[in-house]
Parts: C-alpha cells; sequence; structure tokens
C-alpha cells in the first residue's frame, strides 16, 4: 500500500500528463506529415542523427563535427523546406482541428465530386482540355502563386467556362484547396519522364509533373480525345470511365480529408473505450 501511495503521487501524475502531451504531438506530427514529401526528409533527418551518435560512440571526430555543423544549421534548413506542412499545422491549430471532429465532411466531398463530375462531363463529350489540381496534404502555396485568385465555391458551370477555349483563364491549371476554386491559370511544374506517351501534350506532363513533387490528386480532360485522366502519386491513370473515377474520386478524398484530418486523436481515443464498455456490456 505504502508503494502504491507513492507511486500515486502528484509529482509522478505531472510527469504522466508530460509524457501524454510529447507523445500526442508526436502523434499529430505524423498525422501531418504522412503522405508528404517530409517523411523522406524526416527519414533524412533521422540518418543523419543516426550518423551523429554512430561517429561520437566510435570516435570519429571529423564526421562527428561535420554532423554538428548540419544539426546546427539545420533548425533553419527545416523551416524552409518544411515551410507547407509548418503552415498547414498552424492552419489546422488556428480552426482547431486538433480537437474537433467535422461530420459533415463526407457531405461536403461528395458535393465537390458532383461538381468536378459535372464538369468532367460536359467537358469530355466536348473535347474541352482541362486540368484541375486538388490539394491533398502537401500545400501547393508555391503553384497557388502563379495563378490568378478566384475564391470561389466549386461549381460545375465555373469550371466548364473557366476552360473554354480562347478565354483568358483556359491556358493553366485550377487548383483546389479546402474546398474551394483558389486560382486559375496557374502553372504546374512538367515532368521529365520518359515513361509518359509521346502523344501526350503539356496537360499531362503537367499532371505528372505535379505528382512527383507533391501528393496531389489531378484530373486532365485531352483536348484530343476527351480522354479523362487521373495523376497521383507519380502514377498516371488513363482512359478512366465515368464509374472508375467517381469510385477513385470518392476513395481518394474520403480517406484523406474525412478519416484521416477529421477524426482526431481524442475521438479515436473516445472511440476504443467506448467499444471497450460496449464488449463487457455483453
Amino acid at each position: 500500500m505504502q508503494f502504491i501511495s507513492a507511486l500515486f503521487t502528484w509529482q509522478n501524475l505531472i510527469h504522466l500528463i508530460d509524457i501524454l502531451v510529447i507523445w500526442f504531438l508526436i502523434y499529430e506530427l505524423l498525422l501531418l506529415i504522412r503522405g508528404t514529401r517530409a517523411v523522406q526528409l524526416f527519414r533524412g533527418i533521422l540518418i543523419i542523427i543516426l550518423v551523429k551518435v554512430v561517429s561520437w560512440y566510435v570516435g570519429l571526430s571529423t564526421v562527428s563535427w561535420v554532423m554538428d555543423q548540419i544539426i546546427n544549421w539545420g533548425v533553419i534548413a527545416i523551416v524552409i523546406i518544411f515551410q507547407p506542412e509548418i503552415r498547414r499545422g498552424l492552419e489546422h491549430l488556428g480552426r482547431g482541428t486538433f480537437f474537433t471532429h467535422n461530420q459533415t465532411a463526407n457531405e461536403t466531398e461528395e458535393e465537390t465530386i458532383r461538381q468536378l463530375d459535372q464538369a468532367i462531363q460536359y467537358m469530355s463529350k466536348r473535347r474541352i482540355g482541362a486540368l484541375i489540381s486538388i490539394e491533398m496534404k502537401t500545400g501547393l502555396e508555391e503553384y497557388i502563386e502563379t495563378g490568378i485568385p478566384l475564391d470561389a465555391d466549386i461549381s460545375g458551370a465555373l469550371l466548364i467556362n473557366t476552360f473554354i477555349p480562347n478565354t483568358p483563364l483556359h491556358d493553366g491549371a485550377v487548383i483546389i484547396k479546402n474546398n474551394r476554386i483558389s486560382v486559375a491559370a496557374a502553372y504546374l511544374p512538367l515532368s521529365d519522364s520518359k515513361l509518359i506517351p509521346k502523344e501526350l501534350g503539356t496537360r499531362h506532363r503537367a499532371a505528372v509533373g505535379i505528382s512527383e513533387v507533391t501528393d496531389a490528386l489531378t484530373i486532365v480532360i485531352s483536348e484530343e480525345t476527351g480522354e479523362v485522366s487521373i495523376t497521383k502519386d507519380n502514377e498516371l491513370i488513363r482512359n478512366m470511365s465515368r464509374n472508375d473515377y467517381l469510385k477513385f474520386l470518392r476513395a481518394q478524398l474520403y480517406s484523406e480529408s474525412s478519416r484521416n484530418e477529421n477524426t482526431n486523436f481524442f475521438t479515436k481515443l473516445f472511440s476504443f473505450f467506448s467499444r471497450r464498455g460496449g464488449g463487457s456490456n455483453e
């Protein structure tokens, strides 16, 4: 009994809360960078730390000194390299999404998909070329800055009018962010991949290019054939039927926006204990 009373002291409680807070912050950080370029950069940081520890232990003084310099100056580099992820994390913190759960997320995503479907069907049948990139987890601010700001609700009619040939906004990409049309006529990086078929033009190269450097989901409509293609994670999926792209969009948008971001740590923890409690009553 004396051991138990000594264990449950105020000081130990403070230590427990301290550990839980750090654990929660690490958990949210891992959720934030999952599926982004930051994962590879994070692995690189771990390798540098490992080399530093090993060189210090073995006695490689020169290697250890170099690692010290990299770590000392790495703080500035991290702020620059991780700028999209840091900005996104602060935006989430400001909106309170770490602690709230949006139960209408699926409805919002479904309306977005419905408007995209309306635009895709119209433009595909009439062979109107289009390039629509949807921001997922990696920020697209670098490319948003190259476009013309719209900040409009997602509308099939607006997307169609944007890509009508010989209009001021038709050349370039529409970028969708936070379920809104952020900009039009944006420039996306062109891919140099030799695997892209030669019959595909600049729009497809731009779609593959943005998928090489971010986790954005990009829809391409061919001006020559009306074919609908989607790029994601450096993969080009061509000649998609209506059922194909609707299924793909729901799988990607629902899982990314609704399940991963809006279901927070406390919601999962509450659900876990609710299931445990429900199981014990049976």
